[in-house]
């Protein structure tokens, strides 16, 4: 019959799970609990800690260690008590070993693999192809004032010649959202408005306003351009995770293609029975 003992109390650190796997390995990997004769190590308890959920492990060691210890205690009593059944000989388990054996070492193959690719020489490459695939656009920021009739929005145009503030009619005459703010539209490229729209406010310059309506599936616009600019290109630390996963993914593709390309592959069908030809 095992019996546990906890030999250890809780970190008395307030680092959190994520700080604490960060940490050099301990060389001596201490035991950290003892469940019967069966020891529990420091390396367990990192192998079950790095296994939990990036949210969870925002939280403190001081909080979760108990409880994780306690799992770890009750795990080792219940393979012990297997083992005592001789369950680790059993064909269900020896299968299920089997399939999970087959996961890992996939796992492993394709990461092997991909890092031994996907270095910072190669990031930097795929950086440079993004950033010609991905030219700087230019930008405008630019007001509106929306209304249902281009006779109303004539009367605007009219008012604005007079000297009128685009701000203050587009709050007291704009049907759109942006009313509230002035019809401050923000910075947009050509791909974000309407062709129309984009059309017009892109032939601006700054402080000018449309001269004649613009009409658009959502109405009539008076269309005021505050700025120009050009897009910034983002910094390889702002694209790397992206650009990580797309060439990671492709590597393996590659990977399983050509493992394909020099296996014979033969399918059938749920009875065991070849496959016609055109399947």
């Amino acid at each position: 019959m095992l019996s546990a003992a906890l030999l250890v109390a809780a970190p008395v650190s307030a680092q959190t799970i994520g700080e604490f796997l960060k940490q050099p390995a301990a060389k001596d990997d201490p035991v950290i609990a003892r469940a019967g004769t069966i020891d529990i190590r420091r390396s367990d308890l990192v192998r079950s800690l790095d296994g939990l959920p990036p949210q969870v492990q925002q939280m403190p060691m001081q909080t979760v260690y108990p409880l994780i210890l306690d799992r770890l205690v009750d795990g080792k009593l219940i393979a012990g008590a297997a083992r005592a059944q001789k369950l680790n000989d059993d064909p269900e388990v020896k299968r299920k070993l089997a399939d999970y054996e087959d996961r890992v070492v996939q796992e492993i193959y394709l990461n092997r693999a991909v890092a031994a690719k996907v270095d910072d020489k190669a990031l930097e490459a795929r950086y440079q192809q993004f950033l010609k695939d991905n030219p700087q656009q230019e930008e405008v920021r630019a007001r509106h004032i929306l209304v249902a009739s281009d006779v109303v929005a004539k009367e605007i145009i009219a008012e604005l010649k007079k000297g009128g503030d685009f701000a203050a009619l587009a709050k007291a005459k704009s049907t759109d959202g942006s009313a509230k703010e002035g019809g401050d539209l923000g910075f947009f490229t050509r791909e974000d408005m309407v062709p129309e729209f984009s059309e017009a406010a892109f032939a601006l310059k700054p402080n000018e306003f449309t001269q004649e309506p613009v009409k658009s599936q959502f109405g009539w616009h008076v269309i005021k351009l505050e700025q120009r600019r050009q897009t910034a290109a983002p910094a390889l630390a702002d694209v790397r995770d992206q650009l990580t996963s797309e060439m990671s993914q492709e590597m393996i593709t590659k990977i399983v293609e050509d493992l394909r390309k020099t296996a014979k592959i033969e399918k059938f069908d749920i009875d065991g029975k070849p496959l016609p030809a055109a399947q």
